[in-house]
């Protein structure tokens, strides 16, 4: 017995007490030797069913011992004789010949009672196991005396079997035709007339047995007398009848009983030998006696399942030919020797899961042991989500306890074990293996809520850009996960034609090439779903940040190098060390450090006179000016990013000497000969007369008009340009890691009137840009 503790269905049942339990169809009766196909009874009429009821509902029929005696046509219902049946093959002498089955329908699930009764017909003839008897009968012998003789056997029942015996006709002996306990028919002879040795030693006769059969059969025997002379004492046994019980377990030669008689003659005629009288085929397979002390001895073992009792009858002989009879009742005792049996009826595998109070097998228990050794009490493992429910009779099923899960357990292996209550106590276990179907209860789960993907700007289309995942916890085409893009949240968003996925992997693609200063990122959502039905499904978040390239040069928003007439600063000559000349103002439209300017001076008229601070871009005055130093100066800035490679831009300043501002200022030629110097000074002097004069008109009106710009700030006057509200995208830091930002500006304004600039002012400019 196993330790582990087991959740255990009790049902007792004993085997006649429950004998009504059920639906009963009750008895149907055929004869033997009925040729196969012929039909026995209607069952769907007999159980009220409908037309096609019996074949939707899967009816069949159960026997013992797996033997299919009968068939049923599920069609019509009809109940038909599947093979020729044969009593005395079946039953033996058991009479009546009675075969139980079971009409079993699944769904649902009844079982009802049945049994076919096979009745006897006149198909065997009487045979004597001895054609001839020799009986030695003293002369002496009283009138009326019997004689014993062998009966004849007949494997039919009831009134087929051997019904009478006759003796052919003689002057001596008649026949007596007797009953014994178990029914059966035996003759003795009778002695009518005196025997006289010396006038006729020896008679011939035939003894005929006669069955009831119509017509009757019969079988003969001869039976040979020997007249001897007088022995006038027949052996006498102590008991005329002997009870012994043995159990069924005992050994080979064991003891079973010692009989004894005693014979009153002597010599010869009062020796005695023992015999079995007539004994059966099994009787003398199984007992031995020994013919000088009585004892009688198991030859083969006994079985109480097989025979329960044996009837035998014991012969004592003296020398002189007396005999003497006796009858031995051997009952076997029941031991505990068989297992319990299982037999299973019906198996459901696969059964689908989430289905709660499943049949999932259907089984009968049995035990060919008698009493409590036939008792039975059957369970399964405790830890199962499964029942043992008794139906009718000896019939379980096993049922789910509640609803199964197949991701959890996929399989169960469920060990039935039958117990007797027997001493000791015999049990059986039989293995059932259930299969979990699947069911799409599960949605696709992604390994992520939300990914992020990293795109460097400029791509090649078609790109692979990143992965998603999800898995399904279910099986086959419940488990197949189908990948697709959502509909964006962003109308404006134009996902088709910037992302695709592959359907059957989750493998994301960039359709065409992606730029930063367009869009540095943008997110949607990726659904999942399988292939069961219902289909179900899930989604997750793809982000998709684009990385910044250095794909942009700066470009130098002032002084504007648009191909115009050169931009030209002013300098007093009196300008100390360090003085602001004009700042160089440039923007990189990427980002990061792609977007880092740094500004150097690449050329100048005279070096060493003007430096640039290279993290602003602007440029003033190195060391002291002297008069020697020329009036007209160009320089070259170059501004560079710190990208990889590094971008770069150059702007062109053109810088003039002056002594002050109100000094006038004329062009000076690039190459004026040496001899025009001259005129150049006095058309100098008068210029700076005219400017002297002009130079507050002109004061009082540039004041007004950089009132109005204030004011309006989109006015302007002579050749005065404002840049107004943000710069193009593609011009702007959005990260504010630029030079320039939106939200610093410089306003230019330039004075007309000459072929070059005479005035500039610089003042930086706060917009109100809208939030």
């Amino acid at each position: 017995m196993h330790s582990r503790r087991q959740r255990q269905v009790l049902v007792f049942f004993v085997l006649l007490s429950l004998s009504g339990a059920g639906a009963e169809l009750g008895s149907y009766s055929v004869v033997e030797e009925t040729e196969r196909g012929s039909f026995v009874a209607n069952l769907e009429k007999d159980l009220g069913l409908g037309l096609t009821e019996m074949s939707t509902r899967r009816a069949r029929i159960i026997s013992q011992g797996n033997k299919q005696h009968l068939q049923l046509k599920v069609q019509t219902g009809d109940l038909l004789i599947n093979e020729k049946l044969d009593r005395e093959e079946l039953c033996g002498p058991t009479e009546p010949c009675i075969l139980h089955f079971q009409v079993l329908m699944e769904k649902p699930l009844e079982i009802f009672q049945a049994e076919l009764r096979v009745i006897d017909i006149n198909d065997h003839s009487p045979i004597f196991t001895e054609k001839e008897m020799i009986l030695k009968i003293p002369e002496n012998s009283p009138l009326g005396t019997e004689f014993p003789l062998y009966h004849a056997l007949d494997l039919d029942v009831g009134s087929n079997n051997v019904q009478n015996y006759k003796i052919s006709p003689n002057s001596h002996f008649g026949v007596l035709t007797k009953e014994r306990n178990d029914g059966r028919k035996y003759p003795e002879l009778v002695l009518d007339k005196e025997l006289d040795r010396e006038e006729e030693p020896q008679l011939r006769l035939t003894l005929t047995a006669l069955d009831g059969g119509s017509p009757p059969r019969s079988g003969t025997a001869q039976v040979r007398i020997e007249v001897v002379d007088i022995n006038d004492n027949a052996p006498e046994f102590e008991q005329p009848i002997y009870k012994v019980r043995i159990p069924e377990n005992s050994s080979l030669g064991s003891l079973v009983a010692t009989v004894s008689a005693r014979d009153l003659d002597s010599g010869a005629n009062g020796k005695i030998s023992y015999s079995l009288f007539q004994p059966s085929e099994d009787i003398s397979k199984t007992l031995e006696v020994n013919a000088m002390t009585g004892e009688i001895r198991l030859r083969k073992q006994v079985d109480f399942e097989a025979v329960a009792s044996y009837e035998v009858h014991i012969k004592a002989t003296d020398g002189g030919g007396l005999s003497g009879k006796c009858t031995l009742l051997l009952q076997v005792v029941d031991v505990n020797d068989n297992p319990p049996q299982v037999t299973i009826s019906a198996l459901t595998s696969p059964i689908p899961e989430n289905s709660p109070e499943i049949v999932v097998a259907v089984f009968s228990v049995s035990d060919p042991d008698s009493g409590n050794n036939g008792k039975t009490i059957s369970s399964i493992q405790e830890d199962l989500p499964f029942l043992l429910k008794p139906s009718v009779k000896n019939f379980y099923t096993l049922v789910t306890d509640r609803a199964l899960d197949r991701e959890a357990r996929a399989e169960y292996n469920i060990t039935l074990t039958v117990t007797d209550m027997g001493t000791p106590r015999l049990k059986t276990e039989h293995n059932i293996t259930v299969q979990i179907s699947d069911v799409n209860d599960n949605s696709p789960t992604f390994t992520q809520t939300s990914y992020t993907l990293f795109v460097r700007e400029n791509n090649s289309p078609a790109l692979h850009i990143g992965s998603v995942r999800a898995t399904d916890r279910d099986s086959g085409t419940n488990a197949q996960v189908t990948y697709s893009l959502l509909p964006p949240q962003d109308p404006h968003l134009p996902l088709a034609s910037l992302v695709s996925i592959n359907a059957d992997n989750g493998h994301l693609f960039a359709l065409r090439s992606l730029d930063y200063e367009a869009l540095q990122g943008f997110e949607f959502l990726v659904g999942a779903a399988d292939r069961g039905s219902p289909a179900l499904s899930s989604e997750a978040l793809v982000r998709v940040l684009v990385l910044d390239a250095n794909d942009n040069s700066p470009f130098v928003l002032y002084p504007l190098q648009n191909g115009s007439a050169p931009c030209t600063e002013l300098v007093p000559r009196a300008a100390e060390p360090g003085y602001l000349v004009t700042k160089v103002v440039a923007v990189d439209g990427d980002s990061g450090q792609n977007a880092w300017l740094s500004y150097q001076l690449l050329k100048a008229t005279e070096p060493g006179l003007f430096g640039v601070w290279a993290h602003n871009g602007e440029v003033r005055t190195a060391r002291l000016l002297s008069e020697r130093d020329a009036t007209k100066h160009r320089l070259v800035v170059l501004v560079k990013d710190n990208g990889e490679p590094p971008r770069s831009a150059t702007a062109t300043l053109n810088v003039l000497l002056v002594d002050g501002f109100s000094q006038p200022y004329l062009p000076l030629p690039e190459a004026a000969p040496a001899q025009a110097q001259g005129d150049w000074l006095t058309v100098y002097l008068v210029v700076a007369l005219a400017s002297v004069s002009s130079l507050f008109l002109l004061s009082v009106l540039l004041f007004v008009a950089v009132r109005l710009c204030r004011r309006s700030r989109a006015a302007s006057v002579g050749r005065c340009s404002l840049p107004e509200g943000p710069f193009p995208g593609h011009l702007v830091d959005v990260s504010g890691t630029g030079t320039l930002s939106q939200s610093y500006q410089y306003e230019v304004c330039l004075t007309g009137g000459s072929e070059a600039n005479e005035f500039k002012f610089l003042n930086p400019i706060i917009p109100n840009f809208p939030p």
